[in-house]
């Protein structure tokens, strides 16, 4: 209608597709007016179409993905990218025009304006996964497709294509396209039978209920219309009738206790049990019926009804029987802690790092929250702690959490904060803190946010260009953190033998001794020389044959028997085998003798601490060590010729030479 309205004669030419439409073809380098009835023109107006759809959903932060609606997403953008790949585009292009299309929206649209940096960067991200597959994926698309005509079939295996699909991320439907393109088809029922195969193995007995078995649903949705009452905001435990039974995706009259397969989920008209959603994690529980007990352990939703997920532990579960739903109660109060504790720190991280840093994913758990929010950079560890303590001192303000139920365009004119990826009805719950946070939120909260109890960040990282993670800890997690960092901060000191305040100063001492060590290691023996210009090198130059071995005895000046043991451990690591060394030096009229051997000739019954035994007598002293490595001293200097002609008499004499 609207082409019809603005007389052209398709919809890629009315006013909110033409500018993408041109844009695009201007990115791929095509002429759209001579290309407009080729293949080339036909996918210039593909990849218009694809960018549009992929800005809104991702927008609504429904990502490409391996499964579900992500899945989808996934499929056009790959599609997208193919098409520019045919028409010759090797690089990422998609990304460039998004902004192109948050401008033709932006009259029905204006919020999308906000989020085409995130929107970019995910697109970008994505198109570079899949371009760094797609070349050889392709010509191993071509060449199943020459064996295929070649075994005079036209049918393109389905292992074949699930494997296209498994190592190099081409879509089944793309390889149906190309394929169609040269006159063969697909084995989909194969392709399906291999992808089942494959999910069977990946998931192995772990796999879990599925909560999207719409099917059974349907039927059941018929006779409950309103589905599942919720009633977990002002309670833990509730009279519920099951009114449906889900068991290997398929209604059941009864369930009784299994054998270690999947789990089942009871359905009930109403439930205290919050199902996952909005990125709050399903509670656990049990409910309890005449003559049976049910272990929840997980609840999801799916559309309007609650699915109990779990197993039977005793009895027998009967359709139409009344039973009681009691929640964990403690588990809940955990999560509530950090739900409340999320929204407080959406609001600080606004204050600290400025609007744009808009929620972009998050995860509730007991005591553990994980909020992914849109930001360009690192959040350093100054503002990190700035963040921290706006929660906490919100959390010592203590203000009443309150929450009530209106239409969404009444919530959206007060200021409500709609997160993305959330759909909501005409009617919404909004949830506020204080005069600082108001959102559109259907998760259970505290009463308080001073029930909070105390907010701990232990971590921020990057998960994608342009979106940061910050990780935080509530309630009684954050005190057992706390403790943690207590009993390893006392565990340093009482290694380090210092009091704890004073373990940084101690351990930076230890790290500048270190470095003045290797700094010594480095310019001496470490690098394969000792002063006085001697080096490892020089040394083995020397060596002479000795039976079939190699011996260096010599003298190398004023050095400290600590780098004359470096530059030994160099020469045997240079030699590997059949080498002994003897080294000496003099300094301040005293003698060091160190003497080693390679582990080839320690084998062979000879010993560095006899060696200088019968050496170090020469010049007025003694010593000894492992057979290994052995040192010793003297005090006649003077006599170091003699002590350097015995070394190699002894070597000698044990080596055979």
């Amino acid at each position: 209608m609207a082409a019809a309205l603005q007389g052209v004669r398709s919809n890629f030419e009315i006013d909110t597709m033409k500018p993408i439409v041109q844009a695009a073809a201007e990115v791929l380098g095509v002429d759209y007016r001579r290309a407009i009835d080729l293949p080339d023109g036909v996918r210039v107006r593909r990849a218009a179409d694809h960018i549009r759809a992929l800005v809104m959903t991702i927008h609504e932060n429904v990502r490409p993905g391996p499964e579900k609606q992500g899945y989808v997403v996934r499929r056009l953008l790959r599609r997208a990218v193919l098409d520019g790949y045919q028409i010759g585009r090797r690089e990422p292009f998609l990304h460039e025009l998004v902004p192109v299309v948050a401008e033709t929206m932006r009259r029905p649209y204006p919020e999308l304006s906000e989020s085409v940096p995130r929107v970019a960067q995910v697109i970008r991200e994505e198109e570079e996964r899949f371009l760094r597959n797609l070349e050889n994926g392709l010509r191993l698309l071509q060449d199943t497709f020459r064996r295929t005509r070649a075994a005079g079939s036209d049918v393109v295996g389905g292992a074949e294509a699930f494997d296209l699909h498994a190592t190099y991320g081409i879509p089944v439907e793309i390889t149906e396209s190309l394929a169609a393109e040269q006159n063969l088809r697909v084995d989909r029922p194969g392709f399906e039978a291999a992808l089942a195969e494959h999910g069977r193995t990946s998931r192995g007995k772990a796999e879990v209920f599925d909560v999207f078995a719409t099917g059974p649903l349907d039927t059941l949705r018929e006779a409950y219309h309103e589905g599942t009452e919720f009633l977990g905001y002002t309670c833990t435990e509730a009279q519920g009738v099951v009114i449906g039974i889900l068991e290997q995706g398929r209604l059941a009259e009864t369930a009784g206790p299994g054998d270690g397969g999947p789990p089942i989920a009871l359905i009930l008209d109403r439930t205290p049990f919050y199902g996952e959603s909005g990125g709050q994690v399903g509670d656990t529980g049990t409910i309890e019926g005449e003559g049976f007990v049910f272990v929840v352990e997980d609840t999801q939703r799916d559309h309007a009804f609650t699915l109990h997920v779990g197993r039977v532990e005793r009895g027998q579960v009967v359709l139409g029987t009344r039973a009681t739903a009691r929640v964990d109660a403690e588990r809940r109060q955990a999560i509530r802690r950090a739900h409340t504790a999320t929204h407080v720190l959406h609001h600080a991280l606004q204050r600290h790092l400025g609007r744009h840093a808009q929620q972009a994913g998050s995860r509730v758990e007991p005591d553990r929250l994980r909020f992914d929010f849109a930001n360009p950079e690192a959040v350093g560890r100054d503002r990190l702690r700035a963040i921290e303590d706006t929660v906490n001192e919100l959390v010592l303000r203590g203000d009443r959490v309150q929450w009530r139920y209106m239409p969404l365009e009444e919530a959206k004119r007060l200021g409500a904060m709609a997160l993305f990826g959330e759909k909501y009805p005409e009617t919404v719950r909004v949830v506020e803190m204080g005069d600082y946070s108001k959102e559109l939120c259907g998760g259970t909260h505290l009463e308080s946010v001073g029930q909070v109890g105390l907010l701990k960040i232990v971590g921020e990282e990057s998960v994608a260009a342009g979106t940061r993670r910050v990780t935080a800890l509530t309630g009684r997690a954050a005190l057992e953190w706390v403790r943690q960092q207590e009993e390893l901060l006392g565990q340093a000191a009482a290694v380090l033998r210092v009091p704890a305040g004073q373990v940084v100063d101690r351990l930076g001492a230890l790290v500048d001794e270190l470095k003045a060590l290797r700094k010594q290691v480095k310019s001496g023996a470490g690098s394969g020389s000792v002063g006085g210009g001697v080096t490892a090198e020089t040394l083995r130059s020397k060596a002479v044959e000795v039976g079939d071995a190699q011996v260096v005895v010599a003298e190398v000046g004023a050095e400290p028997v600590e780098r004359m043991r470096e530059l030994i451990d160099v020469v045997r690591r240079q030699a590997g085998r059949g080498m002994a060394v003897l080294l000496i030096g003099v300094a301040q009229g005293k003698v060091m003798l160190a003497a080693g051997l390679t582990p080839d000739l320690v084998e062979r019954g000879l010993h560095a601490g006899q060696w200088l035994k019968e050496v170090a007598p020469v010049v007025g002293g003694g010593g000894g060590g492992k057979a290994e490595f052995a040192q010793a001293g003297g005090k006649q200097p003077e006599k170091v010729g003699e002590a350097v002609a015995k070394a190699l008499e002894v070597a000698r004499r044990w080596l055979g030479g």
